[in-house]
């Protein structure tokens, strides 16, 4: 009697946000009703009870700069640390292949907080390392890590075809992934790439400990002063959903048109 084989169903859970998609209708519903519900609350707040709520909202636009800066260099960085160990994670060398997943191993497993530390209070007290580029530091190894099995995961998925066919036509093994395989596997890797901003979006919070004046130390700095902590810490939490929300609608947007048809 033939045994039936169940499906491989592969079940993925990152810390980004969730992803609304329309076909999905509970979730896009629950992102509009997410959404529009915190740009209403920030108004209601700030129409009916201007102080402290619109005072806080007129205080922290700086550290919502430094948050986006501090995020859009470590993506930037990582992606390409990614890139780098994501080619090294499938490389024949043994050498490069077991330096890059020794890399991935052990960043993976030490939680950003501890690597935060670890730069600028371990290393630091060798060699000072301003705050702002510690924590850009911090967070490049850290997501490297992540985006290097993204990488290794985009590339191993391009059908082995693929190669096949560009080294009949005469191409090299860089050429072929330089020029074929990449390109393809950008493809199935930016919307994953799109979730990791996200997660690295919200992780900046964490470096508000390392005296980077970012959207939560901006918010603290006003709840210490004031003693408004609970109006503080309400506002600066509908301020991260609603920008977390709307780049999650981005990825979306960005995942619906990289794959029409389906």
């Amino acid at each position: 009697m033939d045994e039936k084989k169940t499906p491989e169903v592969k079940i993925e859970v990152t810390d980004g946000a969730a992803i609304p998609i329309e076909k999905d209708e509970g979730l896009f519903t629950a992102w509009r009703i997410a959404f529009f519900g915190s740009i209403g609350i920030i108004i209601a707040l700030c129409v009916f009870k201007p102080d402290p709520y619109l005072e806080i909202l007129k205080f922290v636009p700086d550290g919502v700069v430094v948050t986006f800066e501090v995020t859009i260099i470590s993506i930037v960085l990582s992606f390409f640390v990614g890139l780098l160990t994501g080619l090294g994670r499938i490389s024949k060398n043994r050498a490069i292949n077991l330096i890059a997943s020794t890399y991935v191993e052990v960043i993976r497993g030490i939680p950003l907080l501890v690597q935060l530390f670890y730069i600028y209070y371990a290393v630091g007290s060798f060699t000072r390392i301003p705050p702002f580029f510690a924590a850009i530091l911090a967070m490049t190894i850290c997501y490297g890590a992540y985006m290097g099995e993204v990488f290794r995961a985009g590339i191993e998925s391009i059908d082995k075809g693929q190669t096949e066919a560009a080294m009949s036509l005469g191409f090299n093994k860089r050429q072929t992934m330089l020029y074929v395989i990449l390109p393809q596997a950008m493809r199935t890797i930016l919307p994953p790439v799109g979730n990791e901003f996200i997660a690295l979006l919200k992780d900046t919070s964490l470096v508000s400990i390392i005296a980077v004046a970012d959207l939560l130390r901006r918010g603290r700095e006003y709840a210490t002063s004031t003693f408004h902590y609970f109006e503080t810490f309400t506002m600066i939490a509908l301020i991260y959903l609603v920008i977390t929300l709307l780049l999650s609608k981005c990825v979306s947007y960005m995942e619906k048109r990289l794959t029409p048809y389906e």
